[in-house]
């Protein structure tokens, strides 16, 4: 690692510290129904809303009307995502004359399910396959819907715990609403003219067709990028215009727009730390997850910066130059882009994946086995490291309830948490999320790699879902299990190296969407039905302190084994035991046999 690198990490997160508090106080005076002061420029908008989906913002709703509201919105969204894919040859705005024929059935199917989940997983080329009414009109606007749900849940869940000897957790349309006018809408449009700024493109011209030096002929396509990448990366959502996402230079040019895009990554999810804390009546609680997250977020990005920074001692062996000089960056430059090198290339990848966005600036196919661990274990921990917008939240509470539990046991105590006991209930809602993501990760998995099909057909094209893989080994390994774990833990990014558009992986990794976002969801929404109808207990002298260190340590150990006891089998079959081939010189000793699926 370089001093510079590590200096621009620790930039990175200082703008994130700095914009914790006062986005956090913002956040919560917005759900709490106070007056801020964008409410003179956007009430209006507001109010309009109520009025036109027919909500009245005084009135509450119990946690199963609430489940019920997220539910119908989402079916809503993904009925409407699928059907203008599948329409988008009679729609304006096709300057391509793209149709149904880029888009079949299994494809919008998957599309549906991915931007409806917030996963926003691309098995198509977006310049090559839907049209500027679907980017602007479907894939945009859902960029905003699923990540203000996001938002409400873990708002709900906040609920759960501050409110006392209630029935409600507030009304999902209202939560909704509020995420949308005031939080990412304002942050979009500035973020969006920052991005232009930077040379991201924003128009609505034909692609066009240009002659190149060597006399060539090659269409360059274009379209209204900049407002998609700004809400792709704040609502956490990751979906690219292009297939190259934020490695493209028409999405992220520049080192500062490389930054600014990281930053829109992490700023909601950190700041929801302190609303909670707010909510809570105890900004300690909020600081003690900003902790943990930060101390789990360094851990990530530290390792995976170190190991690509090493490079490949295979080359090095060669007597191939692999330490960085004042002349070359040095380390595994593969699949990187020059202009931001592996400091950033490295933080973005341990960001993208921390929170559950999926937005790449390099290929993650081409880290070191190691490096490329990280990204896999940033999201089979459920993405609770800062996380999605609201997902992050609602994801570490459900560990805290976890941790808590832990600590109740150890000492013989009901464990409670900011005043609440934590009984059978909620303990179970928070065993039922954890088993459910965990069982669509490692099944899919196991099918698609042993799986075999009579013949080429409809399910698969290339036969055995293993037929798709670029790579064998452990390597071909990992492609399967990151596709399904990205998929489950609704991030969307991929490790490439594999062909997922089938009608196979369309489905597996659609149902893998649905599983990670609802069953996961769900049973956090019961959970906040069973805490806000309790009573809040005093503190005592044997009451677990949950702000200092203590509690940050409990907290990071249990999502660090509770992911490692889970999915450690796993990834001693990947990236591990390919990490101990590349140093015995032996990277191509297992073979993943295409036919069977198994190892030889």
């Amino acid at each position: 690692m370089t001093s510079i690198g590590v200096l621009q990490i620790a930039i990175f997160l200082g703008l994130i510290l700095v914009c914790t508090k006062p986005l956090g106080a913002f956040m919560a005076k917005v759900f709490e129904g106070e007056r801020t002061f964008l409410h003179p420029v956007l009430r209006w908008l507001e109010v309009l809303t109520y009025k036109v989906i027919g909500v009245k913002e005084e009135v509450e709703q119990r946690w199963t009307t609430y489940t019920a509201a997220l539910l119908s919105f989402s079916i809503f969204g993904f009925l409407l995502v699928y059907a203008i894919q599948r329409l988008q040859g009679f729609l304006p705005f096709n300057p391509q004359h793209f149709g149904a024929a880029q888009i079949p059935p299994d494809l919008a199917f998957n599309t549906s399910t991915s931007f409806v989940t917030n996963t926003n997983w691309q098995a198509y080329v977006g310049e090559a396959t839907v049209s500027y009414f679907v980017q602007m009109a479907v894939l945009a606007v859902q960029n905003f819907a699923s990540a203000a749900a996001g938002i409400a849940v873990a708002v709900a869940l906040i609920r759960g715990f501050s409110r006392q000897e209630k029935k409600t957790i507030g009304n999902f349309w209202v939560d909704v609403t509020r995420a949308t006018v005031y939080v990412l809408l304002p942050i979009s449009i500035i973020g969006a003219l920052l991005l232009v700024s930077q040379g991201v493109v924003q128009n609505l011209h034909p692609y066009t067709d240009v002659t190149t030096m060597e006399g060539a002929k090659q269409t360059i396509a274009q379209g209204p990028v900049a407002s998609q990448e700004v809400i792709k990366q704040l609502g956490t959502n990751g979906g690219g215009f292009f297939n190259a996402n934020s490695a493209h230079p028409f999405e992220n040019p520049t080192p500062l727009s490389n930054l600014l895009q990281m930053f829109l990554i992490f700023v909601i999810p950190a700041a929801l730390t302190y609303t909670f804390g707010k909510m809570v009546g105890d900004t300690r609680q909020g600081w003690a997850i900003f902790a943990a997250f930060s101390a789990m977020f360094l851990i990530g990005v530290f390792v995976c910066y170190h190991f690509e920074q090493a490079g490949n001692p295979i080359l090095g062996n060669l007597g191939v130059q692999t330490a960085a000089t004042s002349g070359q960056s040095g380390g595994n430059m593969e699949g990187k882009e020059t202009r931001f090198g592996i400091a950033n290339s490295a933080l973005f990848a341990t960001v993208t994946t921390d929170a559950s966005c999926g937005a790449v600036n390099s290929m993650h196919d081409s880290y070191t086995p190691i490096g490329g661990l990280v990204p896999i274990f940033n999201m089979m921990t459920g993405e609770v490291i800062f996380g999605g917008v609201g997902a992050g939240l609602y994801g570490i509470l459900l560990y805290c309830i976890l941790a808590v539990f832990i600590a109740g046991l150890m000492v013989g105590r009901t464990p409670e948490y900011l005043g609440k006991k934590i009984e059978q209930k909620e303990v179970k809602m928070a065993m039922l999320a954890v088993v459910a993501t965990a069982f669509s990760v490692l099944v899919f998995a196991a099918l698609s790699d042993v799986i075999t099909f009579q013949a080429k057909g409809y399910w698969n094209p290339q036969g055995a879902p293993t037929a798709n893989l670029n790579n064998s080994g452990p390597h071909g390994f990992d492609e399967i299990l990151y596709a399904y774990t990205s998929s489950t833990a609704n991030n969307g990014s991929a490790f490439a190296g594999i062909t997922v558009n089938t009608p196979w992986y369309d489905l597996t990794t659609g149902l893998a969407q649905l599983i990670g976002r609802f069953l996961f969801l769900i049973p956090l929404l019961a959970a906040a039905g069973s805490l806000v109808a309790k009573k809040k207990i005093p503190e005592t002298a044997g009451t677990f302190p949950t702000h200092g260190p203590l509690f940050v340590g409990l907290l990071v150990g249990t999502v660090i084994i509770v992911g490692a006891l889970t999915f450690f089998p796993a990834l001693s079959l990947g990236p591990i035991v390919e990490h101990y081939l590349m140093h015995s010189g032996k990277l191509f000793s297992f073979i993943l046999l295409p036919a069977q699926g198994i190892w030889s």
